[in-house]
């Protein structure tokens, strides 16, 4: 049956309505033959009329098929010039190209869009350079992209098509030469959507808070007659600056202020790098300390609350690193402006004194103490934990220090206190040692990092029952943020100089041996490349406190001196350096044969700063797969904000970073690219 439909000239639909018509007819048949069997003369009364039926049924076909067909052929034809002109007509513009974006067709919309007749056989890259074969879906059916043309915005929406979709056609030229598949692309016009998205951006709220960094200090510095002056001089500044984006600024304290805009403002402020901050330091009437700010800035909130709240947490950020600086918080992501000159010396001891009092509480509350350092734990780490051990034998509390593998910086010094018995075998442990101990009746104590990923090991923060930090680096992302006591002062030259301070308050009976003096010396020493970077008054004093602890500086330089192979590498580091931009040095240190290869090149960098000209340097060194930068400044450059642009961080003077999975030309190329951009937006 099914060939003879097709022999017939039908196929498709109409073949199977006319092999539904044959299975009733013979359905029909059926029923007759059961008539006949019940009832002769019914059945052949009924045989009768199927009879006439089918002949009166191919009477009709034979005599109507040809006109049948026609009809079919007419309706084919009508429908598909029908289907060409709604696509012409079609009011978005359209096209089709092959494969390789050569444009096959264009409606009406396409032609009058790009000013190009129908004829147009170029690539379809011409008109739209951001579609072309690469944009083309491959293994997908269709994808969006993003398209300018003549200052209208519009989302193309590409569709790959298979040939057989499209051969019935009759509007496709040339149907022979077009391949497997081709390409329906139309351009949806989103211009007044972008518009009002963007409009929208930019009415979003935004919450700020600008504090006046050193107002204390600079009353007290100020002629009593004139402290009224310079406060209307700043305000008028601050009120001016905000003014002019459309901002409205409260004043909420003396040296407190808050601010609200928009985002469209906030874009602003980006745009002018917050130049309040420089502005603020030029207001002079006599005042001998220079008025400094900080910012922070909440935005991308679903609320005025929540950005309230994001700028809270901006501004402990801001304060964290020093002072006289912006920061913005956008959701999670946090952006630091500013920070470019060094912290204002600390004039007082309260702080230390309460912090030290803290400390000694949470001390004595808890069963355990354990502290650590950064991951690589160097002298200023090393020996800001013997102090904080000395703190809590001093009240009888143990003491354990978590190291992990040892450089040659410490490994004498932890040698000579295993083998000293004035110390328990327990004194220093190893990561699965403290992991087991760890519990919620142990406080853990950071020196010389705020950051929870570069901690010795940070699997024990969440164990404790307390955690403690003592840093002088600046805040950075994933700072520790649930300790109970925070105490990081980016004024001090090293943890160990902020640890020789609390030492004198936390317990009137505190005596440092003298070995555990020279450990602590040491660490400033270092830190403080000899008392000639990041000092002050407080760190002389501290160091003045060792000595009379019984600190040696003779045993110190001793311990410190250095071995021939590093002295040379660190020559050879110096030797070969390069002058970029006339005011940066970069070097690469090479690690063959040295034991500590980080630690050399740190040392190389600060040598490198004795050259005249040199505003910081930067030693690159190739060690365990990565790339490791040492960057030191004196007093022009912040290269703290340089290597938080290579991933790293650090302090204003002295700072680094990693990188993997670069070579050391690409290392080198990344470096003098962060440098050169910091450099013409004048972040440094």
């Amino acid at each position: 049956m099914k060939e003879k439909l097709t022999r017939s000239g039908f196929d498709g639909n109409v073949k199977r309505y006319w092999r539904w018509s044959i299975i009733l007819a013979c359905t029909l048949l059926l029923l007759d033959g059961i008539l006949l069997w019940r009832d002769r003369t019914c059945g052949l009364i009924a045989l009768g009329f199927t009879g006439l039926y089918l002949l009166a049924a191919l009477l009709i076909t034979m005599r109507l098929r040809t006109r049948l067909v026609r009809e079919f052929v007419d309706f084919a034809a009508h429908y598909g010039s029908v289907q060409g002109e709604i696509l012409q007509q079609f009011e978005l513009p359209a096209a089709f190209t092959d494969p390789d974006g050569k444009v096959l067709w264009m409606n009406e919309m396409m032609c009058e869009l790009t000013q190009r007749k129908s004829t147009y056989r170029k690539g379809i890259a011409g008109l739209f350079p951001q579609i072309n074969r690469g944009t083309l879906p491959i293994t997908g059916t269709e994808r969006d992209v993003a398209i300018s043309y003549e200052d209208r915005n519009y989302r193309a929406r590409i569709q790959r098509i298979s040939l057989k979709d499209v051969m019935d056609s009759s509007f496709l030229p040339d149907r022979d030469s077009i391949p497997a598949s081709i390409y329906l692309i139309y351009l949806i016009d989103e211009t007044e959507l972008t518009r009002v998205i963007a409009e929208n951006r930019d009415q979003k709220s935004v919450v700020g808070l600008v504090y006046i960094d050193n107002y204390e200090d600079i009353m007290e510095r100020t002629e009593e007659v004139r402290q009224s002056l310079l406060n209307v001089m700043v305000e008028r500044r601050i009120n001016k600056y905000f003014d002019e984006i459309g901002g409205l600024v409260k004043k909420l304290e003396k040296d407190k202020y808050l601010l609200l805009t928009d985002r469209k403002g906030l874009d602003h402020l980006i745009e002018d790098h917050f130049s309040l901050l420089e502005l603020v330091k030029i207001i002079n009437i006599g005042n001998d300390v220079t008025v400094t700010l900080s910012m922070g800035i909440g935005s991308e909130g679903h609320s005025y609350q929540e950005n309230y709240v994001y700028a809270r947490s901006a501004m402990e950020m801001a304060l964290g690193r020093g002072g006289d600086q912006a920061v913005v918080k956008s959701g999670e992501e946090m952006t630091f402006y500013g920070g470019k000159t060094q912290h204002g010396e600390r004039t007082t001891r309260v702080k230390s004194r309460m912090k030290a009092q803290a400390m000694r509480e949470l001390i004595l509350s808890m069963d355990n103490v354990i502290t650590m350092g950064h991951t690589l734990t160097d002298m200023d780490s090393f020996g800001a934990a013997i102090g904080v051990y000395r703190a809590a034998r001093t009240v009888q509390k143990p003491a354990h220090i978590v190291l992990g593998e040892l450089n040659s910086n410490i490994r004498g010094w932890v040698q000579a206190f295993r083998e000293s018995k004035d110390y328990d075998p327990g004194m220093f442990i190893t990561h699965e040692q403290a992991i087991a101990m760890a519990d919620e009746n142990t406080v853990v104590i950071v020196v010389d990092t705020n950051s929870a990923t570069r901690t010795e090991c940070p699997q024990i923060l969440g164990q404790a029952g307390a955690v403690i930090v003592l840093d002088h680096h600046r805040r950075g992302m994933g700072t520790i943020e649930k300790a109970e006591l925070s105490y990081i002062e980016p004024s001090a030259s090293s943890a160990c100089e902020m640890i020789a301070e609390i030492l004198q308050y936390f317990e009137e009976s505190v005596t440092l041996s003298s070995m555990e003096a020279d450990c602590i010396y040491a660490g400033m020493v270092l830190d403080t490349n000899n008392f000639s970077a990041k000092t002050g008054v407080r760190t002389f004093e501290a160091a003045a406190f060792l000595r009379r602890c019984g600190a040696d500086v003779t045993r110190v330089r001793k311990s410190l001196r250095d071995n021939f192979d590093n002295y040379r590498a660190r020559a050879g580091a110096v030797s070969n350096a390069e002058k970029y931009m006339d005011a940066y040095a970069i070097s690469i240190l090479n690690p063959a044969r040295l034991e500590d290869p980080n630690v050399v090149g740190a040392q190389a960098a600060n040598e490198l700063l004795d050259i005249i000209g040199v505003k910081a340097s930067f030693v690159l060194t190739p060690f365990d797969n990565r790339i490791f930068i040492s960057a030191r400044s004196i007093d022009e450059t912040n290269v703290q904000l340089v290597m938080e642009r290579l991933g790293g961080g650090g302090h204003l003077n002295m700072a680094g970073a990693q990188l993997s999975d670069v070579s050391m030309a690409e290392a080198v190329d990344r470096l003098k690219a962060v440098l050169w951009q910091m450099t013409q937006e004048g972040e440094i």
